[in-house]
C-alpha cells in the first residue's frame, strides 16, 4: 500500500469517517494530506477502554483504520484506557457509568492486546496504558487543564443537556473524562487520533485544544462512523444482545453478517472489511446492476469472517450456513450437551447456556425458535430428550444422556 498515491492515501483514510458538519470534513482532510505530505511517520492511536472483557465487530473498526495507517509506514499505538475506564465515557450514556476498579479495569483487559492482534501487526503496534501518566498528575496539574474549558461547553452536549432537562443528575467526575482523553493526545504528541462519532468533543474540543495550550500542533482527529448491529439500525452492542463477537467461531460470525438487513450493507462495506473505496464501488456498482444482495453480502460475510479466523476456515463456515440455511439441512459436527436426569427442556436450555434465562426459553418456546430433531417444539413443559437440538436458526447442539 506504500506505493499509493497522496490522493489514494487520503481517500483510503477518510473512508467510512462521519464527522456531521461537512466544514469540518474538509477541515480534517485538508490537515490530514498537509501532514502526508511532510512524508514522515504520524503518530497515530486510538484509545480502548476495558469497561467489559470481550471485544465485538464495532470495536474494530478502529483497529481496522490503525491498520490501514500501519500499512502506509505510520506508528501506531493501541492504547488502553487504564485510567479513562475508571470514569467511563459519558458521550452517548443518558445516565452515569458506574466508577470502576482498577482490579476490575486490569481483568478486563487482560486479552485486549490477543483479540486486536487479530486485526493490527502488533510486532509494529505499541502497546501502553495511559495510566502511565494520567496517574502522576497533580491537583495543580488538573487546574492547569481545567481552565481550558467553560461548564457550558460541558453542558451544552447532547447527552448531558438532555439529562439537565429532564433533573437528572450530572457527575462532577463525568467532566473528567474529555480531560483525561484530550491529555492522552498532550502525553503522546499525537499527530492523529482515531475514534468512533461518540467520540468528537473528545478528540476535536478536547485533545484538539489541550495540545495547542501546550504548544503542540492539533491533531487529526479521524472520526468514524458507528457500525449498527445486526437489527440494522442501533449501534452494535453487547447489553442490546446485536452484536457480532470477536470471541465466537467463523460459523457464528459469517451467519451473524448474513443476518443483517441489506440497508445496512453500505455501512459494513466501509467500516468492517479490508475493501479499498474502488473495491467498495466495484460492489456497490454491481449492485446496482442487479446484482442480488443475498450473494453481496456473502461476499461481506466471507470477507469479513476470513480478515479474522482466515480462509480455509471461512470456506467452512460458508459451507456450513449453505447446508444449514440454504439448504434446510443439519450441520455434520456440533456441540455435545450432556443431559442428566430428566428435566424440563427449558432448564436444559439455562444449563447449557443455550439461553440466559427460563423466561427467554419459554419465549423462544412458544414462538417456534426451539427445534429437536427437526421438529418444532411447542410445550413449554416439555421434558427434554435425546437428539438434535436446535436453538433460534444458527444453534445446534447434540443431546446425549449422561451414564455417570
Amino acid at each position: 500500500m506504500t506505493t499509493l498515491t497522496l490522493d489514494q492515501q487520503l481517500a483510503l483514510l477518510m473512508q467510512g469517517t462521519e464527522y456531521g458538519d461537512e466544514n469540518l470534513a474538509k477541515a480534517m482532510e485538508a490537515e490530514l494530506r498537509a501532514k502526508l505530505a511532510e512524508g514522515r511517520p504520524l503518530k497515530v492511536y486510538c484509545g480502548y477502554d476495558p469497561r467489559t472483557a470481550d471485544l465485538h465487530l464495532g470495536h474494530t473498526i478502529t483497529m481496522r483504520k490503525l491498520r490501514q495507517f500501519q500499512e502506509l509506514g505510520h506508528e501506531v499505538t493501541f492504547l488502553i484506557g487504564s485510567y479513562t475506564s475508571l470514569v467511563g465515557d459519558p458521550s452517548d450514556k443518558d445516565k452515569t457509568r458506574p466508577v470502576m476498579t482498577i482490579e476490575d479495569v486490569n481483568r478486563n483487559s487482560e486479552t485486549y492486546a490477543d483479540q486486536a492482534a487479530r486485526i493490527l501487526d502488533m510486532s509494529k503496534t505499541k502497546l501502553a496504558h495511559n495510566g502511565q501518566w494520567l496517574a502522576n498528575l497533580k491537583l495543580h496539574d488538573l487546574i492547569k487543564l481545567g481552565q481550558n474549558f467553560t461548564l457550558q461547553q460541558f453542558l451544552d452536549r447532547e447527552n448531558f443537556a438532555k439529562r439537565l432537562e429532564k433533573g437528572e443528575p450530572i457527575f462532577l467526575q463525568e467532566t473528567f473524562y474529555a480531560l483525561m482523553q484530550g491529555y492522552d493526545a498532550v502525553a503522546q504528541h499525537t499527530d492523529v487520533q482515531v475514534g468512533g462519532t461518540d467520540q468528537l468533543f473528545n478528540i476535536i474540543t478536547a485533545g484538539r485544544k489541550l495540545q495547542e495550550a501546550f504548544g503542540q500542533k492539533p491533531q487529526v482527529g479521524i472520526i468514524m462512523g458507528i457500525l449498527p448491529g445486526t437489527d440494522g439500525v442501533v449501534k452494535m452492542s453487547k447489553s442490546l444482545g446485536n452484536h457480532i463477537p470477536l470471541n465466537s467461531t467463523p460459523e457464528d460470525m459469517y451467519g451473524k453478517v448474513m443476518s443483517v438487513p441489506d440497508i445496512a450493507m453500505g455501512k459494513f462495506f466501509r467500516l468492517a472489511t479490508r475493501w479499498t473505496p474502488d473495491k467498495v464501488a466495484e460492489v456497490e456498482a454491481g449492485l446496482k446492476a442487479g446484482a442480488h444482495p443475498r450473494d453481496v453480502k456473502m461476499m461481506l460475510a466471507w470477507e469479513i469472517t476470513s480478515s479474522f479466523y482466515g480462509d480455509a476456515a471461512t470456506d467452512a463456515a460458508q459451507e456450513h450456513f449453505r447446508t444449514v440455511f440454504q439448504k434446510g439441512g443439519t450441520p455434520e459436527e456440533m456441540p455435545v450437551v450432556k443431559l442428566e436426569g430428566t428435566p424440563k427442556l427449558v432448564e436444559l436450555l439455562v444449563i447449557s447456556n443455550l439461553v440466559k434465562s427460563k423466561n427467554e426459553a419459554r419465549r423462544l418456546i412458544e414462538q417456534g425458535g426451539v427445534k429437536l430433531d427437526g421438529q418444532t417444539v411447542n410445550d413449554v413443559n416439555v421434558l427434554a430428550g435425546e437428539g438434535v437440538l436446535q436453538v433460534g436458526k444458527r444453534t445446534f447442539v447434540k443431546v446425549v444422556k449422561s451414564f455417570r
